[in-house]
């Protein structure tokens, strides 16, 4: 057992004990006990939170990877040794998260820190790393070396919190890190090696901007305590305001000269001016219900229900989306005029939907920005007219330049070419002639009576009765493999799972090590083919125990009374593919003597 660096008396679920921090974990052993009953490995470390300052109880929680939750330390010695315990605790816990976060392997501290004053946590927050510790530590000039060589912190394959949020939003992923990174068998780099395509989603979609809701502001009441209200928030008078500039204009005039915040929205909500902002059909039973007010009815806009709106576009229509462009195209000639789309046949209805068509076009400004206007083409040019209605979708993509090919020894390759090249070449210079008006006469006589063959073509239903029978078939037995509930004991199946997990992350290793990454897709690091062939030797090592757990599990499943030769058939695509790479790594360490 490492001897431990850190040591101070710690309760835990209000057990006492002792709270130890070692060269690889952090635990606590309840008083009475020998063997630690919390063990926390470094990389599992996420953040760190601490009690305030004056606090009746000195608190220290550390966070993990897949648990928010976490585990509470309440440190059980008497002031200020208990406060002093915690900061050490602190400072070297603050240095081992944050080599996690830059993805630097964790080594446990051999001189702990003593921190001043200022770097104790006032706030109850995340701790951060200690800046002017008075003795410097082991731990954090490893650190600092590291991050000295170590990746760009604007990085999103080396964030950490990318990579517990995609943790977080993969439960088997998380598993199989606590596995494989937590139980030593890979590096966290190792892990996160070919999988930097869900680091860089995951950072994609942490920058993507939300956009302005789509729905059209329409306050509605709610039942509040027994009574009918309508909650107002901050960004329900933004959304207001957007909306209705009028509304931002009567508020500016009469808050709070004339009435408070809490009157002008009781008002504004009887008033006949929200009425006439309501996202629905006016009915005439509402107009009877709202009340006169001398101050919003100042505010009043006439209806935009006659035949032309109130408010013209002032800018030119794409021709590709103007239903007025073909007009002379339909003069005395061609269908007649479709009088059952005409707008304003229901005159209550117009206003509505000139403010839906307000408030889209407002949300399209929004996305396209200031320069919306400057980026249409409207110019008055036949060019440009064109130009509107050529879509990019219409033309041929341009050929591709393909991949280029790098061969080695290029040269002893064509030479070797050479001698068939020119036996080829000699027989494009002296083609068989062929006489064209004879073929053409064959292939006429060829079609003679096409019209009385093809009539009497009789196509048998076997053969198509046949194919959908197999097709049904096929179809019936995987619906019947889908929803069949396997019975295989829980406890076996969690072994198998595990194994064929395991042994799936290995191959994906060793195949990584043996061939290159795809060439658009961003790395961790560059490994070099000595350390490339050291690690494909390490995986290997662990593919080639992958039979005995096999064996293994195939003998709990004959205790457990389950037919072994299921477990056999389960595992066997894996046992195949551990096969597969052991020959490779067989055969090619044959051809390279110096390689193992």
């Amino acid at each position: 057992m490492p001897s431990p660096t850190l040591t101070a008396k710690a309760s835990y679920k209000k057990l006492p004990g002792l709270l130890e921090l070692t060269s690889t974990h952090l635990q606590w052993t309840q008083d009475g006990r020998r063997a630690p009953s919390v063990k926390i490995p470094y990389a599992e470390a996420s953040s760190l939170f601490c009690s305030k300052e004056g606090a009746a109880q000195v608190r220290l929680k550390l966070a993990l990877v897949a648990d928010e939750s976490g585990h509470n330390f309440t440190f059980t010695a008497a002031q200020p040794a208990a406060l002093t315990d915690r900061e050490k605790f602190k400072a070297e816990l603050t240095n081992i998260i944050s080599r996690n976060r830059s993805g630097v392997p964790a080594t446990a501290a051999t001189t702990p820190v003593t921190p001043s004053p200022a770097q104790s946590s006032t706030n109850g927050g995340p701790s951060r790393p200690a800046a002017h510790p008075t003795r410097p530590s082991l731990s954090r000039a490893a650190s600092t070396a590291s991050e000295a060589r170590g990746t760009p912190i604007n990085d999103p394959t080396s964030d950490f919190q990318l990579r517990k949020k995609v943790l977080l939003s993969t439960p088997e992923l998380a598993t199989l890190h606590r596995e494989l990174v937590v139980g030593g068998h890979i590096s966290e780099t190792e892990f996160w090696e070919g999988r930097e395509h869900l680091l860089l989603a995951q950072a994609a979609a942490d920058r993507q901007k939300k956009g302005k809701p789509g729905q059209l502001v329409d306050p509605r009441p709610q039942t509040v305590d027994g009574e009918i209200k309508i909650v107002i928030t901050p960004q329900l008078v933004h959304d207001i305001f957007d909306e209705y500039p009028v509304v931002a204009k009567a508020y500016s005039e009469n808050v709070p000269n004339k009435l408070s915040e809490a009157e002008f929205w009781k008002r504004y909500f009887q008033s006949k001016l929200f009425n006439a902002h309501r996202a629905s059909i006016r009915s005439a039973a509402t107009q009877h219900v709202v009340k006169d007010d001398p101050i919003f009815d100042k505010y009043l806009e006439k209806d935009d229900d006659e035949l032309e709106p109130r408010r013209l576009r002032d800018d030119g229509v794409d021709m590709f989306i103007d239903l007025g462009a073909t007009n002379e195209d339909h003069g005395e000639t061609g269908n007649e005029r479709d009088i059952t789309m005409q707008a304003g046949k229901q005159k209550a209805v117009l206003p509505l939907i000139r403010k839906f068509n307000e408030h889209s076009g407002r949300l399209l400004n929004s996305v396209l920005g200031d320069n919306a206007n400057k980026r249409r083409r409207i110019d008055s040019s036949l060019e440009d007219r064109y130009s509107q209605i050529d879509l990019d979708d219409l033309h041929d993509n341009q050929a591709s330049a393909g991949i280029t090919l790098n061969m080695q020894d290029r040269q002893r390759y064509f030479e070797g070419r050479s001698g068939q090249a020119g036996h080829d070449a000699v027989q494009v210079r002296n083609p068989a002639s062929v006489d064209v008006k004879s073929a053409i006469l064959e292939m006429k006589d060829s079609l003679g009576g096409w019209s009385h063959n093809f009539s009497q073509l009789k196509i048998e239903r076997k053969a198509g009765d046949v194919a959908l029978s197999g097709m049904t078939h096929n179809v019936t037995a995987r619906l019947d493999v889908k929803m069949r509930k396997h019975d295989i004991p829980d406890g076996l199946f969690r072994q198998m799972r595990t194994c064929q997990t395991a042994a799936n992350e290995f191959l994906r290793q060793f195949w990584l090590a043996i061939y290159p990454p795809p060439s658009d897709l961003q790395v961790l690091s560059a490994s070099t083919p000595a350390q490339k062939a050291q690690k494909a030797a390490k995986m290997l090592a662990y593919l080639e125990r992958t039979p005995e757990k096999v064996e293994a599990i195939v003998i709990a499943a004959r205790k457990e009374g389950f037919d072994p030769v299921r477990v056999q058939t389960a595992m066997k695509p894996v046992l195949d593919a551990v096969d597969k790479a052991t020959t490779f790594w067989r055969v090619r360490s044959s051809k390279m003597p110096g390689t193992r």
